[in-house]
Order: structure tokens, then sequence, then C-alpha cells
């Protein structure tokens, strides 16, 4: 029997398996690794030493950013852009008849009807004259802050990989999305909060799920952290209640120690760094949390600004004033999700257009109203970019008698606040709102825009990946400069 080891013997130098980069380090004197290292730094890949600092730690922009945060309200299934803030007269003009002067209509589903108008009147509000439907009355009163982009398109219309393209940039599953790129950027102000939080409709998850807010090929670290509106805020956050908080870190001190020489041992190993980060973010959390998610110490008036005190409006409102109590104390990028499920739970009104935006429209207006009205008053509108959309829009033609189909070839998106002018339009599609036409916006064009107002150049904020610089807007993308302050 060989010699046993000690009782002092230094477990973090015991290992059981040998790695493909120690099998390097032992054989030939080390020439393997001296090979390694240098086939890596030719390519851009080398490691950087593992830093004490935090991943969230505040870093500099390309340029002083107006934004200091993003709320991102996502209408997850396509809302209808002519239905509610584009106002198509000639829908109405045309209203059952064919399509046909646009040529053949690349729809998802076969059978296209004929041209559909809007179910609802619009009025004209505020000094800009913006015409909105009579389902979003309260965000009406809104509009002189609000620029509404109508001329967005994107490359599926299909629902998740237009998800993937408007959240990651790239209409495939592997790549970053836009909270992660831009908290790896930039950091985060609060170190005991994440710096990207997705909250999402209690009804479901939107298609392809967490990938939608995945780090990519980003250390595991800037992935966004689900957080629930009720009960507590983070699953699996909460100290056992016969763990005395002494003992907890005493675990966590001889975890760090552990780790950071596992660390030494194995420098430049991200998800390593992101993983010895992830448990001191979650201990800090332990306290921050919940606080944030209180909303005891909120007014009652604010709560019916929210539309908390009524059962439609109640879960999104209650969303959206944790997203604002976020934004306030330091969390980068938040992402709230209005849709979840399939169908007619989500925004998809493939079945009923009216059924399907009169359930939508009623839980959402409300909220969304006293979102902005808050953040004005609070003083934190000027500093928070909020952001309305889907992953696409809605077709002119009818679906079925009554329904819509997807259309990725023109659709409507808004900004408010965060250095964006109020009370403009940009953009147009034709005249039924079937394409864009006046100046066309990418979804790399609205990527390159928040970062923009966040104090982020596009082109710059780049991560090697797989020898190859990567960044969000791919190789395309310009910052829709018309509508910036």
């Amino acid at each position: 029997m060989g010699p046993q080891p000690s009782a002092g013997c230094d477990f973090g130098r015991s290992q059981v398996v040998t790695t493909r980069r120690d099998f390097l380090k032992r054989s030939g004197a080390g020439f393997g690794m001296l090979g390694l290292a240098g086939l890596l730094d030719r390519q851009g890949l080398l490691g950087t030493a593992h830093a004490a600092t935090s991943p969230f730690a505040m870093k500099p922009g390309q340029f002083a950013g107006r934004a200091k945060s993003v709320i991102f309200m996502f209408l997850y299934g396509g809302p209808s852009g002519f239905d509610l803030f584009d106002h198509k007269p000639e829908l109405d003009k045309f209203d059952g008849k064919t399509l046909d002067w646009k040529g053949k209509l690349d729809t998802f589903n076969p059978n296209p009807g004929p041209l559909m108008k809007s179910p609802y009147a619009f009025k004209q509000y505020g000094q800009c004259g913006a015409w909105v439907s009579e389902k979003y009355t309260a965000v009406a009163e809104h509009v002189d802050d609000i620029a509404f982009i109508k001329s967005c398109y994107c490359e599926s219309n299909n629902h998740a990989p237009a998800l993937f393209q408007m959240n990651t940039g790239i209409a495939r599953v592997g790549y970053p999305s836009i909270g992660s790129w831009l908290t790896y950027g930039l950091g985060t102000e609060n170190q005991d909060l994440p710096g990207y939080v997705v909250m999402y409709d209690p009804r479901g998850g939107p298609i392809g799920g967490p990938q939608n807010w995945s780090s990519g090929f980003l250390p595991s670290s800037f992935q966004a952290t689900p957080f629930r509106s009720t009960g507590t805020p983070i699953l699996n956050l909460d100290r056992r209640a016969d763990m005395p908080v002494e003992q907890q870190r005493a675990q966590l001190d001889l975890l760090a120690q552990l780790n950071d020489e596992h660390m030494r041992m194995n420098p430049g190993e991200a998800d390593l760094a992101a993983r010895i980060e992830s448990f001191e973010l979650a201990y800090r959390m332990q306290m921050e949390a919940p606080e944030t998610v209180d909303l005891s110490t909120e007014t009652e008036e604010t709560k019916r600004l929210y539309g908390m005190d009524r059962e439609e409006t109640k879960y999104f409102g209650t969303q959206l004033l944790i997203a604002r109590r976020l934004v306030e104390r330091g969390v980068r990028f938040v992402q709230v999700y209005s849709g979840g499920g399939h169908q007619q739970e989500s925004w998809d009104a493939h079945f009923g257009l009216k059924v399907n935006h009169d359930m939508h429209c009623l839980e959402t207006d409300v909220p969304m109203a006293g979102l902005l009205a808050d953040l004005k008053r609070r003083g934190l509108l000027d500093e928070t970019l909020v952001v309305w959309g889907g992953e696409f829009g809605r077709m002119p033609v009818s679906q079925g008698a009554v329904g819509r189909d997807h259309n990725p070839d023109g659709f409507l998106m808004w900004m408010a606040g965060g250095g964006v002018k109020g009370g403009i339009s940009y953009g147009e599609t034709d005249e039924v709102g079937y394409k864009a036409e006046v100046d066309p916006v990418s979804v790399n064009d609205l990527h390159a825009t928040i970062l923009d107002r966040l104090g982020v150049d596009h082109e710059k904020l780049t991560y090697v990946h797989n020898g190859r610089k990567f960044r969000l807007t791919d190789v395309a993308g310009n910052v829709l400069q018309k509508i910036l302050v």
C-alpha cells in the first residue's frame, strides 16, 4: 500500500483528473504549454489572469451616455403597430380588398385573406398630435415623451428566430443578449444586485426560454437573473432556516479559499471566475433582493398609478414597479415580458386580433403609463431608456376571418426617456402597413441606438470568440441620430 495523505495535505493541489492543460504543462518539460500559449496569443484567445474585482464593477463607456439604465417592455408574440400607434386610413378605404399591388405576400401561414381594417378608433393626442388607438388611452397621455419608430423590420417571420434576433442581434441560438452585452461593457452601479434582470409573464416564458436572456459566449456572470414579482424574488436564494449567518459565511469563506487556489492553478478560466463571483453575489442578494421587491414602502397612490388595484393590471403593474425600483437602485438592464405561453396568451393574434389585443392592452396600458409618469416625476426618465416592442408585427390582411398573421417586414417600436426626443415619429411603412418603405430600421439599428444612449459605441464593444471579434450588431447597424436629443 502506498503512502497515505497526511491530515494537513493540500486538497487544492490534489488533482484526481489530469486536464489537457496539465498534460501539456508536464509533458516534454513544458514545451507543449509554450506552443499552446503561442497559438492562443496569436488568435487573441489568451485568457487574462483572475482579477479580484467583480465582473460587474463599473466601467467607462466610449463616451458620456445620456441614460444609465434600460427598461425593455417586451410584448412577446408581436403587437400590431397600425392597430395601436400607426393609424392607417387606407386600411379603412380598402377593407376587404385583395392586396395584389404588393406582389406575393410573405406570410407565415398559407392562404392570406383580404385587407382588414383596424377594429379600433383613433384619436390625436399631445402637442405632437400623435394618433393613438382607443386601446392605449393611458399611454396616449405621454406621447410628447415618446419617439415612435414606425419602419422596423427583422429577418424571420417565425417567433423563435425573431425573438433571438431582437434579444441578441442574431436569429440563431448561442449569442449574448443585449443586457449581457451592456453589463459586460459597462458593469452596474449596485454590486449587491444583478446587473441584468428579466421578469416574464406568469402564463409562461417566450419561445426559446432562457436563450433569450443568455450570456452566450460571454462569461456566464453576465446572463440575466430571473426575478419573480411575488414571494421570493429569486428561487433558492433564501438561507436555510436552521443555518446561522455565521456558519453560512464560514462555508463561503472556505469555498472561496478553495476556488481561489484552483484559479491560481488554472488562470484565465472565465467560467470559474464567474462561478466564484456568483456565490458572493448570491450572498449579498439575500439582503438586497427581498427589500427591492418589498412594495410595502410604496404609497397606495403609487400602486394605483401602476394599476395594482385592479386584477387585470396587477401582475404587469407590479413587475413595472419593481423594474422602477431596480433601476432606481442601479441595475443596468431590466426586461419585462407581457404575454406568455402560446397563441392568445401572448400577443400572437392569429385567432382574433380584437379579442387578443383587447385583453393584452387592458393588462398593459395603465401600468405602462404609470411607469412613464413615475419615472418622470422622480427625475429618472432622463436617465432611464424605456423601450416598447415585440419580435415583429402583424399583417394588414386577415388570417381566417378576424386574425392577423406575423409580419417581420414592417412593424413599430417606441422609445422614451434616456436622451430620446419626445413627440416624434421616425420612418414609415407603406399605406397599409405591410412593408417598411421610408427610413427602414433594422434590429441592428435599434441595438446600436440603445447602446449609444448608454455611452457605448456599438462597433467598439467586442468580445473575442473562436478567433473572431464579435459584437452585438455583428457587422451592421446605424445609430438613429434623428430621434436623439
